[in-house]
């Protein structure tokens, strides 16, 4: 097993997160939305894992290339 951080494409906020640490996903699967110039950005799981942490919360706001989860596959 290896651990794959997943980073913000974008600067922005947390606007919503929609998985929980220790849930199982698959690859595409929205694991929080951002928002940023008034846009909505998922935040998807790059491939099948289970979430092993949330570094941030909602409403936090985040620089391009910060560590949002990491995932364990």
């Amino acid at each position: 097993m290896s651990d794959i951080p997943i980073k913000a494409e974008i600067a922005g906020s947390i606007w919503k997160i929609l998985k929980a640490v220790g849930e199982t996903v698959v690859e595409d699967d929205k694991l929080m939305i951002m928002e940023s110039m008034k846009m909505e950005i998922p935040v998807l799981a790059p491939e099948k894992g289970t979430i092993k942490e949330i570094l941030v919360g909602e409403g936090d706001t985040v620089e391009e290339g910060a560590v949002l989860v990491t995932l364990t596959v």
